[in-house]
């Protein structure tokens, strides 16, 4: 067993709140090989970055020596959370559910050792509680909840005092399931220790509750993290335009998911590192004396999170391509054509067809007229740009106007890349 653990999660500010009884406390319990489990429901085909810090807590465990198991919520799935909602959720089928656990399921390997001397164990809620009778439920478990208490917790005052809202019984019933879990998972596998975001609490302690109120006094422990904040007070783990950062390439590039962590600011960088990485905190330490003085911190950011999330040959392609993209005279050939198509995917595109670039070709001034300037009647300023040398075509400057643009210039036999000055950049596109 590590016996730094617990130092180490505190000093990268991972820990928020323990449940622990106060003559037995965490620290000690985790002096010996323990079991610690982290749930989540699985609401979309692929995790998000908003999963990672509690899968992250998992691998951090399983490091330092423990067994840990992750639950899929089939079943809490198909009631809906309440906890940070303002609003009733949209109840999912069990179908979709499922169809969306496979999908995660493929994800979590690459995070928790499942195979390893001391595997990880995925189990799916929906087992053991699917052919559970309600009668049978609420006398064994619901009996040990008491509403006075429920009405109290946070996720439900907000939804009860919210005006025009309300809290349907399947929600308010949720954190019964959830605390059904802890107690089932304790019985069956020794667990004794959930972890989760700070917004779990609650939900943590019912099962903690349970275990002590139906076994002879046994203990259950909680450990929750901080939610994290950008700093204007907004939940961090989407994009500017307010999207999800999915772990899915299909639905978030390795291009997009590099770039998501290497444009954190300065003030959110070093948190960032701390929560999100494995690096050591004295490597931290040392980045952080470069804050403001350049971006190698958040390099180190996106470098990491990358080959966490999509592998070590992937973030090396990344940041090659990165390294390229962003050279302004470097030959836009080297990159991939993948990795080209996302690094320019919210540029202006234009297409073309093949046949305007073969033979003679294209002049130079009446693309960068067509391209840069939209086609409007700017020839005068587009000339200007050209034999002021603030235009490029794939990295190379061009200051002849009259210049032949062939096919020989494509990128990948069907890409041309403008730049104008040192942000403004263009896409060329054969049809």
């Amino acid at each position: 067993m590590d016996p730094n653990l617990l130092d180490d999660l505190e000093g990268r500010g991972l820990i928020h709140q323990i449940a622990e009884p106060k003559d037995a406390p965490l620290r000690k319990l985790l002096e010996e090989p323990q079991v610690i489990y982290a749930g989540f429901d699985p609401t979309s085909s692929s995790l998000h970055i908003g999963n990672l810090i509690p899968l992250f807590g998992l691998r951090r465990f399983q490091q330092a020596g423990h067994k840990v198991i992750v639950l899929a919520g089939g079943a809490t799935g198909m009631i809906g959370d309440p906890s940070g909602k303002s609003s009733e959720r949209t109840l999912m089928t069990k179908e979709v559910l499922q169809a969306n656990l496979a999908g995660v399921k493929q994800q979590l390997s690459a995070f928790l050792d499942f195979e390893g001397d001391n595997p990880a164990l995925l189990v799916d809620n929906l087992d053991w509680t699917e052919n559970l009778g309600l009668l049978d439920f609420l006398r064994d478990i619901g009996k040990h909840f008491f509403v006075n208490v429920m009405v109290k917790k946070d996720s439900v005052k907000d939804r009860l005092d919210r005006e025009g809202e309300g809290l349907s019984f399947t929600e308010f019933s949720y954190s019964l399931l959830q605390g059904f879990d802890f107690f089932w998972l304790h019985q069956n596998h020794g667990c004794k220790v959930q972890i989760g975001g700070s917004d779990q609490y609650g939900n943590i302690v019912a099962g903690t509750d349970l275990i002590r109120r139906k076994t002879e006094g046994e203990r259950g422990y909680g450990l929750t993290m901080p939610l994290l904040l950008k700093p204007d007070g907004t939940k961090f783990g989407k994009s500017a335009e307010g999207q999800n950062i999915w772990v899915d390439p299909g639905k978030t590039s390795p291009w997009a998911f590099r770039q998501f962590w290497f444009n954190q600011p300065d003030d959110m960088v070093i948190t960032l590192l701390k929560r999100f990485t494995f690096l050591p905190l004295s490597e931290i330490s040392k980045l952080e004396e470069t804050v403001g003085k350049g971006r190698e911190a958040q390099r180190a950011l996106a470098v990491h999170m990358t080959g966490l999330v999509h592998g070590e040959e992937t973030a090396t392609q990344v940041e090659k391509a990165a390294e390229v993209f962003f050279n302004p005279k470097a030959d836009l050939r080297e990159m991939p054509v993948e990795l080209l198509e996302d690094a320019f995917s919210e540029a202006p595109t234009t297409e073309l067809a093949r046949s305007e670039l073969e033979g003679e070709g294209k002049n130079w001034l009446d693309l960068v007229v067509e391209v840069a300037w939209g086609g409007a009647n700017k020839r005068g300023q587009a000339r200007k740009d050209i034999q002021g040398n603030a235009m490029s075509l794939n990295g190379q400057k061009l200051t002849d106007p009259d210049a032949a643009i062939t096919t020989e210039h494509l990128v990948h036999d069907r890409y041309l890349v403008l730049r104008k000055g040192k942000k403004s950049q263009f896409l060329v596109k054969l049809q």
